[in-house]
């Protein structure tokens, strides 16, 4: 029990913050988990050295970007789709999954591209290169859990377990962006 005080007075404070402050909370826990995920990509790649641009993009674009644009967004769709709705949480997803989730990959492979201090035409030459593999991936192994995301999950915590299972997504992008580059240094 006295290893658990700790963690409940973590969780009590996080859950007032998200309630009191819900944008200021998201975009510094989605910058956690997305230095964090660059962390265990870079040391499951291997990388002999640390890249200190793409650990940086990734908590920049975390703390600008990564809390605040799905709160906004979902908090859009809680108010044009009410739980209630006849298909709301189908609706949702595809809204999500259709709408959403192709514009906010590109503007998030781009972005990061950007923020690793790239050229524009460099940013654009990564996200041809990289678009449809990571959307794609995206519609066939995160589908599922939007939905449950949308079935089960209260709104006010949606972004933070799309944040958690952003921890496992900033890998796979981070290492598809890797694998992109080595190619063509190659």
């Amino acid at each position: 029990m006295i290893l658990s005080k700790p963690i409940y007075d973590f969780l009590g404070f996080y859950f007032e913050q998200l309630y009191y402050h819900p944008v200021k909370t998201k975009a510094i826990s989605c910058c956690a988990v997305a230095a964090a995920g660059n962390l265990a990509s870079q040391y499951i790649s291997g990388n002999k050295a640390f890249s200190q641009d793409s650990f940086l993009a990734y908590t920049v674009y975390g703390l600008l970007f990564g809390g605040t644009i799905p709160h906004y967004f979902y908090g859009f769709l809680e108010n044009t789709i009410p739980e209630r709705a006849s298909l709301g949480v189908l609706k949702k997803l595809l809204i999500e999954r259709l709408i959403f989730s192709p514009i906010y990959h590109a503007f998030t492979l781009y972005m990061i591209a950007r923020l690793e201090k790239k050229t524009h035409r460099q940013a654009m030459k990564q996200l041809e290169h990289l678009y449809w593999p990571v959307l794609s991936s995206s519609w066939k192994y995160l589908s599922l859990i939007q939905f449950l995301n949308f079935q089960f999950v209260p709104p006010l915590l949606r972004v933070l377990i799309v944040n958690l299972i952003g921890f496992f997504w900033t890998i796979y992008i981070a290492n598809k962006r890797r694998q992109a580059e080595e190619k063509s240094d190659s």
